[in-house]
Protein backbone atom coordinates (compact mmCIF):
# COMPACT_ATOMS: atom_id res chain seq x y z
CA UNK A 1 0.00 0.00 0.00
CA UNK A 2 1.49 3.32 -1.10
CA UNK A 3 1.49 6.33 1.20
CA UNK A 4 0.42 9.77 -0.21
CA UNK A 5 3.40 11.84 -0.31
CA UNK A 6 3.27 15.11 0.95
CA UNK A 7 3.93 18.57 -1.49
CA UNK A 8 6.83 20.43 -1.02
CA UNK A 9 6.37 23.90 0.92
CA UNK A 10 6.02 26.21 -1.78
CA UNK A 11 3.79 24.16 -3.83
CA UNK A 12 0.96 23.33 -0.98
CA UNK A 13 0.97 27.17 -0.10
CA UNK A 14 0.67 28.23 -3.81
CA UNK A 15 -2.30 25.27 -3.96
CA UNK A 16 -3.41 26.72 -0.37
CA UNK A 17 -4.35 30.11 -1.43
CA UNK A 18 -5.27 29.45 -4.75
CA UNK A 19 -8.43 27.48 -3.30
CA UNK A 20 -8.93 29.72 -0.15
CA UNK A 21 -9.57 32.55 -3.17
CA UNK A 22 -11.09 31.04 -5.34
CA UNK A 23 -8.18 31.78 -8.21
CA UNK A 24 -8.28 35.34 -7.20
CA UNK A 25 -4.39 34.87 -5.19
CA UNK A 26 -2.67 32.07 -7.17
CA UNK A 27 -3.93 32.18 -10.55
CA UNK A 28 -0.80 34.51 -11.59
CA UNK A 29 2.35 33.12 -9.94
CA UNK A 30 5.96 34.99 -10.27
CA UNK A 31 4.35 36.92 -13.31
CA UNK A 32 3.10 33.70 -15.07
CA UNK A 33 -0.53 32.20 -15.16
CA UNK A 34 -0.99 29.05 -13.18
CA UNK A 35 -4.06 26.55 -13.11
CA UNK A 36 -4.68 23.68 -10.84
CA UNK A 37 -4.74 20.53 -12.45
CA UNK A 38 -6.75 17.46 -10.36
CA UNK A 39 -5.54 14.36 -11.60
CA UNK A 40 -6.67 10.48 -10.60
CA UNK A 41 -3.75 8.50 -8.83
CA UNK A 42 -2.81 5.79 -10.73
CA UNK A 43 -2.02 3.69 -7.23
CA UNK A 44 -4.72 5.13 -5.42
CA UNK A 45 -7.38 6.04 -7.25
CA UNK A 46 -7.49 9.08 -4.92
CA UNK A 47 -7.57 12.93 -6.29
CA UNK A 48 -4.18 15.06 -6.84
CA UNK A 49 -4.34 18.38 -7.04
CA UNK A 50 -1.51 20.65 -8.49
CA UNK A 51 -1.08 24.25 -9.29
CA UNK A 52 0.85 24.81 -12.77
CA UNK A 53 1.72 27.01 -15.18
CA UNK A 54 0.04 27.12 -18.40
CA UNK A 55 -0.35 28.74 -22.08
CA UNK A 56 -3.64 28.60 -24.32
CA UNK A 57 -3.60 27.73 -27.91
CA UNK A 58 -6.54 27.38 -29.85
CA UNK A 59 -9.23 26.70 -26.69
CA UNK A 60 -7.00 24.28 -24.61
CA UNK A 61 -4.94 24.69 -21.94
CA UNK A 62 -1.26 23.83 -22.30
CA UNK A 63 1.08 22.04 -19.42
CA UNK A 64 4.80 21.21 -19.77
CA UNK A 65 5.49 17.68 -17.53
CA UNK A 66 8.98 19.37 -16.38
CA UNK A 67 9.73 18.47 -13.02
CA UNK A 68 12.33 20.60 -12.98
CA UNK A 69 14.94 18.66 -15.30
CA UNK A 70 14.41 15.70 -13.43
CA UNK A 71 15.15 12.34 -14.76
CA UNK A 72 11.48 10.86 -14.24
CA UNK A 73 8.33 11.76 -15.05
CA UNK A 74 6.13 13.89 -12.79
CA UNK A 75 3.56 11.74 -10.92
CA UNK A 76 0.27 13.75 -11.87
CA UNK A 77 1.91 13.26 -15.37
CA UNK A 78 1.69 9.74 -14.91
CA UNK A 79 -1.70 9.53 -13.65
CA UNK A 80 -2.87 11.74 -16.34
CA UNK A 81 -1.23 9.33 -19.45
CA UNK A 82 -3.37 5.94 -17.19
CA UNK A 83 -6.56 7.98 -16.80
CA UNK A 84 -6.46 11.32 -19.20
CA UNK A 85 -9.73 12.55 -17.70
CA UNK A 86 -9.06 15.41 -15.29
CA UNK A 87 -10.05 18.57 -13.64
CA UNK A 88 -8.85 22.53 -14.23
CA UNK A 89 -9.61 24.92 -12.56
CA UNK A 90 -8.21 28.31 -14.04
CA UNK A 91 -8.99 31.12 -11.67
CA UNK A 92 -12.80 30.68 -10.56
CA UNK A 93 -13.37 28.80 -13.52
CA UNK A 94 -13.82 24.73 -12.72
CA UNK A 95 -14.39 22.43 -15.99
CA UNK A 96 -13.30 18.72 -16.94
CA UNK A 97 -10.59 18.19 -19.71
CA UNK A 98 -9.48 15.28 -21.44
CA UNK A 99 -5.44 15.05 -21.75
CA UNK A 100 -3.19 14.27 -24.34
CA UNK A 101 0.58 14.40 -25.17
CA UNK A 102 1.33 16.78 -28.02
CA UNK A 103 2.48 14.79 -30.67
CA UNK A 104 5.77 15.23 -32.49
CA UNK A 105 4.06 17.48 -34.92
CA UNK A 106 2.50 19.56 -32.33
CA UNK A 107 5.66 20.01 -29.90
CA UNK A 108 7.88 22.30 -31.10
CA UNK A 109 5.08 24.99 -31.44
CA UNK A 110 3.84 24.50 -28.09
CA UNK A 111 7.34 24.22 -26.71
CA UNK A 112 8.54 27.73 -27.79
CA UNK A 113 4.76 29.12 -26.59
CA UNK A 114 5.77 27.61 -23.07
CA UNK A 115 9.23 28.45 -23.11
CA UNK A 116 8.02 32.33 -23.78
CA UNK A 117 5.89 32.26 -20.51
CA UNK A 118 8.51 30.18 -18.25
CA UNK A 119 11.95 30.34 -19.79
CA UNK A 120 13.47 28.13 -17.49
CA UNK A 121 11.73 25.02 -19.08
CA UNK A 122 14.48 25.19 -21.96
CA UNK A 123 16.97 24.63 -19.41
CA UNK A 124 15.17 22.05 -17.64
CA UNK A 125 15.42 20.10 -20.99
CA UNK A 126 18.74 20.81 -21.03
CA UNK A 127 19.50 18.99 -17.65
CA UNK A 128 17.66 15.44 -18.67
CA UNK A 129 18.22 13.30 -21.60
CA UNK A 130 14.18 12.75 -20.60
CA UNK A 131 12.15 14.27 -23.65
CA UNK A 132 10.03 16.29 -21.79
CA UNK A 133 6.21 16.26 -22.55
CA UNK A 134 4.05 19.19 -23.01
CA UNK A 135 0.58 18.12 -22.45
CA UNK A 136 -2.80 19.56 -24.03
CA UNK A 137 -5.77 19.77 -22.00
CA UNK A 138 -8.99 19.88 -24.07
CA UNK A 139 -11.90 21.33 -22.24
CA UNK A 140 -15.06 18.70 -22.35
CA UNK A 141 -18.48 19.15 -21.49
CA UNK A 142 -19.97 17.86 -18.15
Amino acid sequence: MSERRELPGWIADHLKRYLESDGEDGHIWRGVPTLLLTTTGRRTGEPLQLPLIYGEDNGNYIVVASKGGAPGHPAWYLNLAENPDVRLQVGSQRFNARARTATAAEKPALWKKMAGIWPAYDEYQQKTTRDIPVVILEPVEG
